[in-house]
C-alpha cells in the first residue's frame, strides 16, 4: 500500500523515537576494548537519509564513533565492486552462521568458506581480497575511498581505538591464521588482519552511516553527492547479506520485530537499509548482551513500526513537502 507522509510528519516520528528512547538505561559499553569502555554512555543520535538527498537527524548525529563491524558492509561492497557477486559467493559466501560474530567454531564447521563477509572471518577474508593484492597502503586507500564514496564524506581513523583494538585482537589473530590453514585468505594474514582492525577503528557519524545506507537503498547512487558508487545489480546482494546476518545469531528476532535489514557494531552504531525508500542509522554506546546498541535498536524499531513499514510487506511511503 502506498502512503504519503509529509517531511514534517517523518521528522515528528524520528523525534518521537528519540524522546521515547533517550532515557533508557539498559545495556553497557563494550569493555573488552578499552577505548569503547570510556565513550560517554549518554550519547545518542538518529539519522534518516531519503533518496532525494534530504536528511533528518536528531541528537548526537555529528559525533564520530568507532564504526566497528558496520564497516563489514562497506568492505563487502568494495569486494563486490572489484570481483563481482559470483566470485564473492565462491570465495567467501553469503550464508548466516547462526553463531556469534567472532566464532572460531563456525570456521571449523564450514571450512570450505568463511560463510559471509559480515562476520569476522569473512570480513578478514574480504580485506585480504581487496586490490591491489600485496600492497597494504594501496588496499587501505581503496578501503577508505570506498567508505568515503558511500558516506559522502571521509571517515577519520581514531588512532587510540586502533591501538586499543590491535592490543586486544587475539581471537581475530587466530581466525586469520585458521583461514590461512583452509586457504580462505587471499593475501598475507597479518596484513589482512591489520587492515580489518584499522577499518573497524574508523570514526564515522550517524549522519554518515545513514547516507551510506541511503546509497544502498538507492541502488548504489549516493543520494547526497549523486555519485554512482556501485552498480545497481549489487544492491540486492549486499542487502540480502545484511538481512541474513546483520545482527548475527539474533538476526531473525531483529527482522521479525523491526522489518528492516540492518548491521550492528560494538561501537554503538546500527545502520539500516529499506530498499527504494531510505537509509537509517542510530548510535548509542550501551550494548545488550550480544553486542548490539540498546537505544539504536529501540529507536529504529519504533520508527519502522510507527510508519508501518517492513521489507516483507507491500507498504511504501512517499515523502512529500
Amino acid at each position: 500500500m502506498d502512503k504519503k507522509v509529509t517531511l514534517a510528519q517523518l521528522k515528528e516520528v524520528v523525534q518521537e523515537a528519540y524522546d521515547q528512547v533517550k532515557t533508557n538505561t539498559g545495556g553497557k559499553n563494550a569493555d573488552y576494548i578499552p577505548y569503547l569502555a570510556n565513550v560517554n554512555k549518554d550519547l545518542f543520535g538518529i539519522s534518516v537519509c531519503l533518496l532525494n538527498g534530504q536528511t533528518i537527524h536528531v541528537g548526537d548525529t555529528d559525533y564520530r564513533f568507532g564504526i566497528e563491524s558496520v564497516s563489514k558492509v562497506h568492505t563487502a561492497i568494495l569486494a563486490l565492486r572489484q570481483y563481482g557477486a559470483k566470485e564473492i559467493l565462491d570465495k567467501i559466501g553469503a550464508d548466516a552462521t547462526g553463531l556469534p560474530f567472532n566464532s572460531i567454531i563456525a570456521i571449523l564447521l564450514e571450512n570450505d568458506h568463511p560463510s559471509t563477509p559480515l562476520v569476522n572471518a569473512g570480513a578478514i577474508s574480504a580485506c585480504s581480497m581487496v586490490k591491489p593484492i600485496g600492497d597494504s597502503a594501496g588496499k587501505w586507500e581503496a578501503i577508505v575511498g570506498n567508505v568515503t564514496d558511500l558516506c559522502g564524506s571521509a571517515p577519520q581513523l581514531i588512532d587510540e581505538l586502533y591501538k586499543s583494538e590491535s592490543d586486544t585482537n587475539f581471537n581475530n589473530r587466530s581466525i586469520a591464521w585458521l583461514l590461512k590453514n583452509y586457504n580462505r585468505i587471499y593475501d598475507d594474514p597479518d596484513m589482512s588482519l591489520d587492515l580489518y582492525t584499522r577499518q573497524c577503528s574508523l570514526g564515522v557519524t550517524a549522519l554518515q552511516l545513514s547516507i551510506a545506507a541511503g546509497t544502498i537503498a538507492n541502488g548504489g547512487v549516493n543520494p547526497v553527492t549523486k555519485k554512482e558508487v556501485f552498480d545497481a545489480a549489487l544492491a540486492p546482494k549486499i542487502t540480502a547479506m545484511i538481512a541474513a546476518v546483520g545482527f548475527y545469531e539474533h538476526t531473525g528476532d531483529w527482522m521479525y520485530t523491526s522489518g528492516i535489514p540492518a548491521k550492528t557494531g560494538v561501537g554503538g552504531g546500527v545502520m539500516g537499509v529499506l530498499p527504494g525508500q531510505f537509509g537509517i542509522a542510530a548510535f548509542a554506546p550501551p550494548l545488550d548482551g550480544s553486542g548490539n546498541s540498546v537505544k539504536a535498536q529501540l529507536a529504529i524499531q519504533y520508527i519502522m513500526n510507527k510508519l508501518e513499514l517492513n521489507v516483507f510487506s507491500n507498504n511504501h511511503i512517499t515523502v512529500v513537502d
